[in-house]
């Protein structure tokens, strides 16, 4: 893509505050990570003490992180895409 215009020599760019929204996409997409590895936890390895909890959901969203940052731009692109 052009950053300017080839006609008219407009700048194309991203309007501030365009990708706010994403943010509380990121925020329903991180709520789901931390409930489905609790879940997992409580359920398939007999309740382990909090501290284990504590560990294994930080690492889990540590390591969807770049994919939740990712995603999350996209869905919140298709949600405000008007066709």
């Amino acid at each position: 893509m052009h950053t300017n215009c080839p006609n008219c020599n407009l700048r194309y760019e991203k309007e501030p505050g365009n990708f706010y929204g994403a943010m509380y996409v990121s925020y329903g997409i991180s709520t789901g990570i931390f409930l489905v590895t609790a879940f997992i936890l409580y359920y398939f390895f007999n309740d382990p003490p909090l501290n284990v909890y504590l560990i294994t959901i930080l690492a889990a969203a540590l390591l969807l992180f770049p994919l939740n940052f990712r995603y999350s731009r996209v869905i919140f692109l298709y949600l405000i895409w008007k066709s």
